[in-house]
């Protein structure tokens, strides 16, 4: 069977018409060959994602975005795209538009959940989701650092300024003036340092049996701790207790008149009696120291006593 140029022509019109539409179909998300599922997502802002992006399902690429029109007149976005059949999931699954690298632009992923009852359909509508992507995250951290970096320049510039109004010609000559004093008073401190370690040195000796006898008395003061605890602190603390009830005993006598000294002290009789008999004593004395003769009397001669005269010191 022959054909003839003009249906040879023909067919190969309808043929290229056909590549086109699927060429055209393909670029645009769609695969004329395969039973894909639709779905749609609904977002704010699609941050990037184009069609034609890839559309995965934990990190595996399931199909394509085909589509993204405006949902309504305030400015929504509703995603259309394709998943191929062989992967099941509810349709409360979230699609969430990720990524946006330094190089790689957005894509979807369906975030699966299963949940049976609940199988997603074509033409079913998921959740959708932003996630941030690197630059988002760069500028949320670099914002803060950036507005740092700002306050500390500004903060370098005031203080800058500051100094160079400190650093004029009379504060300069006077930090010329400090740095000089200060090197002289290094200089004297080196002087005295070396004088002290020659002082140090010329009388290591006699630093050294200085503390070889703090090292003795520190022996004999162990020694003598030692001893100390040894002590039965019981018993002399029972014999204190005794004394002390003694003493208190005797305080007691004293006060109640009991036994010669409380007699002396309570008794006004046995007191004035002892006066008397205590001045009468020191008349005796004197009237013996003034007239010995009264009481003494040796005569080799016989000559008679004198007449006794009052002494004119007496006492009474």
């Amino acid at each position: 069977m022959k054909f003839t140029r003009e249906v040879k022509t023909g067919i190969l019109a309808v043929c290229a018409i056909a590549l086109l539409i699927f060429g055209y179909s393909f670029l645009k998300g769609k695969n004329l060959l395969e039973n894909d599922r639709t779905f749609y997502a609904v977002y704010k802002n699609v941050e990037g994602l184009i069609p034609s992006s890839p559309v995965t399902i934990n990190g595996l690429v399931v199909g394509q975005v085909v589509a993204i029109k405006f949902a309504d007149t305030q400015g929504n976005l509703v995603v259309e795209f394709n998943v191929d059949n062989e992967f099941s999931f509810s349709r409360n699954s979230e699609a969430k538009v990720y990524g946006g690298g330094l190089i790689g632009g957005k894509s979807l992923a369906i975030m699966p959940k299963y949940e049976q009852g609940l199988e997603a359909k074509n033409g079913d509508t998921l959740p959708g989701r932003i996630e941030a992507g690197l630059l988002e995250l760069v500028n949320d951290r670099l914002t803060p650092l950036q507005e740092k970096l700002e306050a500390a320049i500004t903060d370098a510039d005031t203080l800058l300024t500051s100094v160079n109004g400190i650093l004029n010609v009379d504060n300069k000559n006077n930090l010329n003036s400090i740095f000089k004093d200060l090197s002289s008073t290094v200089k004297n401190f080196k002087v005295a340092s070396n004088s002290l370690n020659n002082v140090l040195t010329g009388n290591q000796d006699k630093l050294n049996n200085t503390l070889a006898n703090l090292d003795n008395m520190s022996t004999n003061l162990n020694k003598v701790s030692d001893s100390l605890a040894k002590l039965n602190v019981a018993k002399l603390g029972k014999e204190l207790e005794t004394v002390l009830s003694n003493f208190e005993k005797i305080s007691k006598d004293l006060n109640t008149g009991k036994g010669t000294a409380g007699k002396l002290l309570k008794d006004e009789k046995l007191y004035t009696n002892l006066e008397r008999t205590t001045k009468e004593l020191e008349l005796l004395l004197q009237d013996l120291r003034l007239n010995p003769t009264r009481y003494i009397n040796v005569s080799v001669f016989g000559k008679k006593n004198k007449p006794y005269k009052k002494p004119t010191d007496s006492i009474n």
